[in-house]
């Protein structure tokens, strides 16, 4: 099935509708995917909670179903399409809900355009920098020299695609056109950012997260004012929006509430 779209900052935006019908008495539940997803990844928690909101899960350009955007965008450009679309919108209690790279999104949103939502679910959120100790520091410094070296191989003419092939994380190999945009997403530090936040937060974390691990709930419980924090025993990255999935559904419900 095709999904309907909008168009904001000159880019279509596919998305996916459900629940109550809106109107400014409604409140409304904005579900924004992780990195390489699309809306799907939301659409069972959104369909157990559409008796109590409209539902709103958006393709972000470049996902799903939404085309590419004309430039690389960074997150601050998504968050200003997806203000511009909200601002069009009837003004029920609006609940922002990500996961990852859209909780990246949801942090630029909640401080660049607060008027546009009334509290936030992190889920897994992303957009601090890693703590590393001296070591990886070390192991990341030299995997960057040898990288460097390798494309100074091919520039002379040598084939290294195979060992090109090994450096980068799995998101990075397959950002394909997006690629550009997922070097500018992973090298933001959104830390003064989420401390401009003034809407209710509530975070949730797997405590055996790897790739957005308790550690960044934890600094930002502490960086985000009035922030609660609830970090889930044995789920990780993913798992969280399917094992953890009563968890976030509670969390958006006590939103919901106000």
């Amino acid at each position: 099935m095709t999904l309907p779209t909008f168009s904001a900052k000159g880019a279509a935006h596919a998305f996916a509708s459900l629940g109550l019908p809106l109107d400014a008495a409604t409140p409304q539940v904005i579900w924004a995917h992780g990195w390489g997803q699309d809306h799907r990844a939301f659409l069972p928690l959104a369909r157990s909670l559409q008796a109590s909101a409209h539902h709103v899960l958006v393709d972000f350009p470049g996902f799903g179903e939404s085309p590419l955007p004309a430039a690389d965008w960074d997150t601050r450009d998504y968050a200003d399409a997806i203000a511009e679309w909200l601002a069009s919108l009837p003004r029920g209690r609006r609940i922002w809900v990500g996961h990852s790279f859209g909780c990246r999104v949801g942090l630029r949103l909640a401080v660049h355009h607060p008027e546009l939502i009334d509290a936030m679910v992190v889920v897994a959120g992303a957009g601090l920098k890693r703590r590393r100790g001296l070591l990886e520091r070390a192991r990341i410094f030299l995997r960057i020299r040898a990288f460097k070296a390798l494309k100074l191989l091919e520039k002379l003419g040598v084939d290294v695609s195979a060992r090109k092939a090994r450096y980068g994380s799995a998101d990075y190999r397959n950002a394909g056109p997006l690629r550009a945009t997922f070097v500018k997403v992973v090298s933001e530090d959104q830390e003064q950012d989420a401390a401009r936040i003034r809407c209710p937060v509530a975070l949730i974390y797997g405590e055996r997260d790897s790739e957005t691990p308790p550690e960044f709930g934890e600094r930002l419980a502490k960086i985000i004012p009035g922030a609660s924090l609830n970090i889930v025993p044995g789920l990780d990255h993913y798992t969280i929006l399917t094992d953890g999935g009563p968890q976030v559904t509670y969390t958006v419900s006590r939103m919901l509430e106000g």
